[in-house]
């Protein structure tokens, strides 16, 4: 009998796990340590790029093999529009974000994927202007429509960026792309990087949350411009007490993903000391994680 839960799925990213591993690795070692399920990274390398035009056979090996280690690939990080963003002033490239997008849904459909998370950049190597804004809002006009017809969800990240970098911006964007598939999906830890108070940054944006980020940073502050990536949970100066209060007066039980990178032979141990990091801080608020 189907088991009735009220607890969030706990994934972790694939990048927290050696870039080195096999894919029977990389499962086994999320599956030990307690995970639900892996967010699959497709970034702008060429390496991973390269998973978009994978033959069926590909596909459905490691779909099969998710099944042999029961736990999934829920949720996909698509950052490989940071090199190929919807709002270049370039039409070659605009026209390789929508290549993109489309693979990666076809990908996502093929593994089972229900959440594509979007980069919440119009560019990042260009010059950013009122004109790369409106071509980005036209490019997520243009990705939920896709995303509609195969029932996906797509999921903008708050970024470490200044363009899109709190629910407050999520919200203003939202209204230009209307979609039921079109939603948000926020790092706590970027939120706080950029001094946004995160908490009522989340209840602001509750309806439209489907999927969050639990990564830590440090703040930016007169001349310091913070650091947003590669500490370890715990580390840092997110208020995970507070988060996780604030999700259980929100009755928050979307999935939850650590954001972490294995950069060494300590990864294993860092996931670890970040799980019982997070496993206090909810406690503290009576908030299920990690049952």
């Amino acid at each position: 009998m189907f088991e009735m839960k009220n607890t969030p799925l706990i994934g972790i990213y694939e990048k927290a796990l050696p870039n080195d591993y096999s894919w029977q690795d990389k499962l086994r070692s999320a599956k030990s340590l307690g995970f639900d399920f892996i967010e699959i990274s497709i970034d702008e390398s060429d390496e991973r790029q390269a998973r978009l035009d994978w033959s069926d056979h590909d596909i459905y090996s490691l779909r099969r093999l998710c099944e042999t280690h029961q736990i999934s690939l829920h949720s996909m990080c698509l950052s490989a529009h940071r090199k190929s963003p919807f709002g270049s002033n370039d039409p070659t490239v605009r026209q390789r974000a929508k290549d993109i997008m489309l693979k990666a849904l076809v990908l996502a459909e093929k593994l089972g994927i229900r959440v594509i998370q979007l980069a919440g950049y119009d560019v990042y190597y260009e010059q950013a202007n009122l004109q790369t804004h409106q071509r980005f809002i036209a490019g997520m006009q243009w990705c939920a429509q896709q995303a509609e017809r195969v029932g996906i969800m797509l999921a903008v990240e708050i970024m470490d960026t200044p363009y899109l970098n709190s629910l407050s911006k999520f919200e203003i964007l939202k209204r230009s792309v209307p979609s039921p598939f079109f939603m948000a999906y926020p790092d706590v830890g970027n939120i706080n990087g950029w001094n946004y108070d995160t908490c009522t940054e989340l209840n602001l944006s509750q309806h439209h949350i489907v999927q969050i980020h639990l990564k830590d940073t440090y703040r930016v502050k007169d001349g310091y411009q913070g650091q947003f990536r590669d500490l370890v949970i715990g580390q840092g100066q997110v208020d995970f007490n507070a988060i996780f209060a604030t999700l259980k007066k929100m009755h928050y039980c979307a999935p939850l993903v650590i954001e972490m990178w294995a950069k060494d032979d300590s990864w294993h141990d860092n996931i670890i000391k970040a799980i019982d990091h997070l496993k206090k801080a909810s406690q503290a608020s009576d908030f299920c994680l990690f049952n």
